[in-house]
């Protein structure tokens, strides 16, 4: 634990009196005043990150970002990581701990303790717990939708897969949806193409939409780490309602098809039968608006975009 500790220890800062972090054989913390989540998530190098396009640092990042992101889309706060790195001989340990750290810092999230182990190559494995408070509406399930509520996205997606994407092309590397093409547009604006490469190095988790969401009485959600279309789709079977999108939020200088199947944007899908409330909740939080893609149908069986039939696309984890 010594050299995974050192950056982790600084970002985190010293624990609470009576608790016991990084350093011992396991951590030592008070039990949480509300809810208990409990999360967790794998960042592989060549799956979840290529290493030649970004760093160990944004690898880094990406795998606490990630776990995060799944505690915000039951609506709860992010409390404490557990970090298990591996990785092969000469792998820069300090580079990638920076990012898990700056992603700690970022979200509030201290690790407590962790492990190193040898591997072929550099798997990040993130356990993370989060809180609800106890007097307050309940966790947001993906199984709540009900036929009539409305769909809202908390953002623009297809970010981070258009960010691959210009990385894929500045580094000459083929897309595999297509011929690279240059590095980007003459006359795109240089601040959207460094938006796009950081929305694929460094995705953010909507902590606050969230929770939020869950205060406005949301009544499903599910963050969109695999693409729309497939995540809605998640949703969607697990309340047992159709979808009916009427269109897609996608992100300035990324595709259509990277919005619905690109994955890794993290937005949230949050379903709600009081759209008002929810638009007001993310008003006086100081957020900005959730945006409407749609709604939930009757039909279980239906899966629709304007109209036409939304075809299944996405990251699939089975193998």
């Amino acid at each position: 634990m010594g050299r995974l500790s050192v950056a982790l220890t600084r970002a985190s800062g010293p624990p609470p009196v009576g608790e016991l972090w990084i350093g011992d054989d396991a951590a030592v913390l008070a039990p949480p005043a509300g809810i208990l989540l409990l999360a967790t998530d794998a960042a592989v190098a060549g799956v979840h990150a290529d290493l030649d396009l970004v760093g160990l640092d944004d690898l880094g990042w990406k795998a606490l970002a990630a776990t995060v992101s799944d505690i915000s889309a039951m609506g709860g706060r992010p409390a404490h990581a557990l970090v298990t790195i591996c990785g092969p001989p000469g792998t820069d340990l300090d580079r990638l701990n920076q990012g898990v750290a700056e992603a700690s810092a970022e979200w509030a999230c201290p690790v407590v303790g962790g492990d190193l182990s040898g591997a072929p190559v550099v798997v990040v494995v993130v356990a993370v717990s989060g809180t609800v408070e106890p007097d307050g509406p309940p966790p947001v399930a993906r199984s709540g939708a009900a036929p009539c509520d409305r769909l809202f996205v908390t953002g623009a997606l297809g970010g981070s897969a258009a960010g691959l994407r210009l990385l894929r092309a500045g580094a000459g590397v083929p897309n595999p949806r297509g011929p690279a093409g240059p590095v980007a547009d003459p006359a795109a604006d240089a601040g959207v193409l460094a938006a796009l490469a950081s929305a694929h190095r460094r995705p953010r988790a909507r902590v606050a939409e969230g929770e939020a969401a869950r205060r406005a009485g949301a009544s499903a959600m599910i963050d969109v780490s695999d693409g729309l279309s497939i995540d809605a789709g998640r949703l969607a079977w697990a309340s047992g309602v159709g979808l009916a999108l009427d269109e897609v939020p996608v992100a300035p200088g990324a595709r259509v098809d990277e919005a619905l199947g690109g994955g890794e944007d993290y937005e949230l899908v949050v379903a709600t039968g009081d759209p008002e409330g929810l638009l007001a909740a993310f008003e006086a939080a100081g957020l900005r608006p959730p945006l409407p893609i749609g709604r939930c149908t009757g039909d279980p069986t239906e899966r629709r975009l304007a109209g036409r039939p939304l075809a299944l696309g996405g990251w699939q984890h089975e193998f």
